[in-house]
């Protein structure tokens, strides 16, 4: 006899209109023949779908009331639904363009949170103070790279209090490109949003000196002239690498006091601008952190911040969600728009927008592009969408706003990071590591399997949800909370081991020639 009391269904029922639900742990028909008056005929994996009635070829599959695709096949109840039966169709959207848009509650201005941070000349807050060497092109990234490890060596940086590091961002690009396209837009915006970004106090770039992307071209594109806090250098002038890394290392010892002088200060909770990524994910993602995260970016907003959604593919098949939230016809018809590039970008390249989920999230339980998307769209909460931009483009609207990034999280991070975000939080079902120097990245576990067998790199377990033991209320501020104390300085577990050096990657696209 079942114990009513602290009955937890073994199946999460996510809508009403669903004719699917999730299991919360493997089902194995032997062990449970009948859960809530359902019999589940096959052995159902944690994370994946079972069939809560009878779904005919061809007629849609639904969960959190949405279309995730049709069925390729007949499927029965208390059947096991993913890639065998399940696929994505076209089908039509009810954009409704403003319909669910709402100005949200603000906190009043006397009560909302602050943190402690980095008061910047341009207005900006940051969260962490980080001297950055950026590379114009790859032929100068080993002489990048070699300045800043000169700044890792045992009590190197430690005659330097106030810096939180030297960093190196090195890439791939820089050279044989045609700098009339949007590829060297892309570059150019990502590298000068990099060096005036709020967490860094003081830039080194250096270059080659022959390369196509020509360090005082792009200062004039973007606006920015040496200072004794931006200088720049190059391989050829200096003399060679030995005596450019020498003239680098000279260069930030010049900086260190400039930048170790500022000091952490209260700051107002609209100082922050939270990056929105989702990494490894699986079919509790959807329930669990990402939920959890929207619920603290519609606080974030609410106290006057800034989040930033992305990932394009990822919120494919789930656009209408979105445009039904936009503050106006044009910021709908500017997702839309995106997403149309989106499709033409893939044909060209001979792919699909239905090139996802990856092998690790079907694994998860994903099985389209459709439910991944629904999931994924749950990390920007309910709030109003005020902005969409472009690749790398300064963020200056405050709320909710997308920005225009492929899938692939270090691409898409670096994106939203050169446009401002000053904090990110990353949720991963599956167990991504990575960080993202200069900012401080959060790991957002979405079931507490995963967390406790890789505690060391989450920062919070969000299978809380799924076990049923916490709401996605209680989730969602235990989120903000955190994200307020690794504003102020507290290290994320990825800051911890030592990751950010390497996932800065700019979105190359065009011919490389």
């Amino acid at each position: 006899m079942v114990d009513t009391h602290n009955y937890i269904s073994p199946l999460i029922r996510l809508n009403a209109a669903d004719n699917v639900a999730v299991a919360r742990e493997q089902i194995e028909p032997a062990a449970m023949p009948d859960i809530d008056g359902l019999r589940p005929l096959e052995r159902i994996p944690r994370g994946h779908k079972i069939a809560t009635a009878v779904i005919a070829r061809g007629q849609a599959v639904t969960k959190y009331g949405q279309t995730i695709g049709f069925a390729s096949d007949d499927i029965a109840v208390g059947a096991h639904v993913h890639s065998h039966n399940l696929a994505v169709g076209e089908f039509t959207r009810d954009y409704a363009i403003g319909a669910d848009a709402v100005v949200p509650d603000m906190v009043e201005e006397d009560k909302r949170a602050t943190f402690m941070g980095y008061a910047r000349p341009d207005g900006r807050v940051g969260t962490r103070n980080y001297i950055a060497i950026i590379s114009s092109v790859n032929c100068s990234a080993t002489v990048s790279k070699a300045v800043a490890q000169h700044f890792s060596l045992p009590g190197v940086v430690e005659r330097y209090p106030g810096v939180d590091g030297v960093i190196a961002l090195t890439h791939s690009g820089g050279c044989a490109f045609n700098t009339k396209t949007e590829g060297y837009d892309y570059l150019a915006r990502t590298i000068s949003g990099y060096a005036t970004h709020p967490n860094v106090g003081g830039v080194l770039m250096i270059g080659l000196g022959c390369e196509t992307n020509q360090i005082p071209a792009l200062l004039r594109r973007e606006g920015l002239g040496e200072t004794d806090r931006l200088r720049t250098m190059t391989i050829q002038a200096v003399g060679g690498t030995r005596r450019t890394i020498e003239a680098g290392i000279r260069a930030v010892e010049e900086m260190m006091p400039i930048v170790g002088a500022i000091e952490r200060t209260p700051q107002p909770a609209s100082g922050l601008s939270l990056a929105l990524e989702c990494g490894g994910s699986d079919g509790y993602s959807g329930i669990s952190a990402n939920p959890g995260l929207g619920f603290a970016a519609d606080l974030l907003v609410r106290h006057g911040g800034t989040v930033i959604l992305a990932e394009t593919p990822e919120i494919y098949g789930a656009e209408h969600l979105l445009t039904r939230r936009a503050a106006s016809p044009a910021v709908a018809e500017k997702l839309l728009e995106r997403i149309e590039w989106w499709r033409d970008y893939t044909a060209r390249n001979g792919a699909e927008m239905d090139n996802n989920p990856s092998h690790g999230n079907k694994q998860g339980g994903l099985t389209t592009i459709l439910e991944k998307s629904l999931g994924a769209v749950a990390k920007g909460g309910m709030s109003r969408l005020n902005a969409v931009y472009e690749y790398a483009e300064r963020v200056s609207e405050k709320g909710l706003v997308f920005m225009d990034t492929p899938g692939y999280d270090p691409v898409a991070v670096t994106g939203q990071v050169a446009g401002g975000a000053n904090l990110i939080a990353f949720t991963t079902g599956r167990g991504s590591v990575s960080g993202f120097k200069p900012s401080p990245s959060l790991k957002l576990a979405s079931n507490s399997e995963m967390y406790r067998h890789m505690v060391e790199d989450m920062d919070i377990d969000c299978g809380t949800v799924v076990s049923g033991t916490e709401t996605i209320e209680v989730l969602g501020h235990r989120i903000f909370d955190l994200m307020i104390a690794t504003a102020s300085g507290k290290p994320t577990c990825s800051e911890e081991l030592g990751y950010g050096d390497n996932e800065f990657v700019p979105w190359q696209v065009g011919a490389v020639m």
